[in-house]
């Protein structure tokens, strides 16, 4: 086999992954998780209003794709007096906000007011202020930074603690030096048989690279053990799961056990036609993302005590529909927080009456609670982080401390 097509079947080795064997992270070390929906997710098919005034603005804005209110059939949750969640995840959700392991924060994202994907999901996995031009931190992502603070990007820690379910490193973990990946399409089925991995091991013999790639196919080889040692569960196949919630528990597992920052994007949330209401596409989208949520938070046991992830797409969508019952690209959204230690069950950050006044150009959500100073508000608590080595991670972002944990 040509070098090169090994290269490229190998993409989720990374350049010089270290062996997984005896690693643990630290036990009392905090975890955190970000779930990236690539797309811009719809955060008003998720997390409904219903003061007064908003609910007839958003009926009268989404004559069909609005979701019916609490009490009614197929209708919204009723969270609190302002605020109602979409029936498709009702069931997965509400447990963990009754137990208070649950946090949403709306009008929430990025003050960046670019409506494209690329650039966008670019801005936000660097975490850069709007204005800072893309390259100026040496496109190093956010939680690279946050990586280096912690003390997990050096040699003693490369790509032990950090760890990506995606087929390539993503931009947020690049910066910090070796870091593992994997991709969720690859859990329970090597990329390689053991054929090819002899064949590889022989052709970078004596190469400059020999140490890595070895290095490579044996982080590659223990982490799918490690996967395939626990069978796929058939009654979660039966729900029409999407291949998050399928792997869910095994992310929990890896989280619980060895991975002290983590990060996986899904994708599928650009919709622009056909999104449905209470039910459909998105519905479907929104009840495989929480089914695969619950179960995380299930495998993890005891230590979802110390651990939190995050929601988060880089835009929202129109707060109006568009002519092919869909949505487009928008502003702000909504950010999920989940945790064991999480001060939740309640609607966090800054909020606003919705109205044509209030819109952001007159089509979007505002942004009104930056995921930046959220974000650092949040770590200041859980891993203890000074403002000085905050602004390292996130330059020119006060943290804002919404009391999460």
């Amino acid at each position: 086999m040509q070098r090169r097509r090994f290269l490229q079947a190998t993409t989720a080795l990374g350049a010089a992954a270290p062996l997984l064997r005896g690693w643990a992270a630290a036990p009392e070390l905090p975890r955190f998780l970000l779930v990236f929906l690539r797309g811009g997710y719809d955060g008003a098919s998720l997390l409904l209003p219903q003061d007064s005034g908003s609910r007839a603005f958003y009926a009268e804005s989404r004559p069909r794709l609005a979701i019916a209110p609490p009490g009614s059939d197929d209708g919204a949750r009723a969270l609190d007096s302002d605020w109602a969640l979409a029936p498709a995840v009702a069931d997965t959700l509400l447990p963990l906000w009754q137990a208070r392991q649950l946090t949403f924060v709306p009008f929430a994202g990025s003050q960046d007011n670019n409506r494209s994907h690329f650039e966008t999901q670019d801005r936000f996995e660097l975490g850069l202020p709007v204005g800072q031009a893309v390259g100026s931190e040496g496109r190093s992502g956010f939680l690279a930074r946050l990586a280096i603070e912690l003390g997990l990007a050096t040699r003693e820690h490369a790509g032990r603690e950090l760890l990506s379910f995606t087929e390539q490193l993503p931009l947020v973990l690049q910066g910090a030096g070796p870091v593992g990946n994997v991709s969720l399409r690859n859990l329970g089925r090597p990329a390689l048989d053991e054929r090819q991995m002899t064949l590889l091991s022989r052709l970078y013999a004596g190469h400059p690279l020999e140490a890595a790639v070895q290095e490579g196919l044996a982080t590659r080889g223990e982490v799918m053990r490690e996967m395939a040692a626990e069978p796929m569960d058939p009654g979660r196949r039966a729900v029409a799961a999407s291949a998050f919630a399928n792997e869910a528990r095994r992310i929990g597992r890896l989280m619980r056990e060895r991975v002290a920052l983590g990060f996986v994007d899904v994708g599928g949330w650009d919709t622009h036609a056909n999104q449905g209401a209470a039910t459909g596409v998105l519905a479907n989208r929104l009840a495989e993302l929480s089914t695969g949520l619950a179960a995380l938070a299930a495998e993890m046991g005891p230590t979802w005590q110390r651990c939190t992830v995050l929601v988060a797409s880089e835009f929202g969508r129109t707060w109006r529909e568009n002519g092919t019952r869909g949505t487009d690209h928008g502003h702000g959204s909504v950010c999920w927080l989940l945790g064991g230690a999480l001060r939740g069950g309640r609607i966090a950050g800054e909020q606003v009456v919705l109205g044509q006044p209030t819109l952001h150009q007159n089509r979007d959500w505002p942004v009104l609670n930056d995921y930046r100073p959220l974000l650092a508000g949040l770590w200041a608590r859980q891993y203890g982080l000074s403002a000085e080595r905050l602004a390292r991670v996130f330059p020119q972002a006060a943290p804002r401390d919404l009391g999460l944990v």
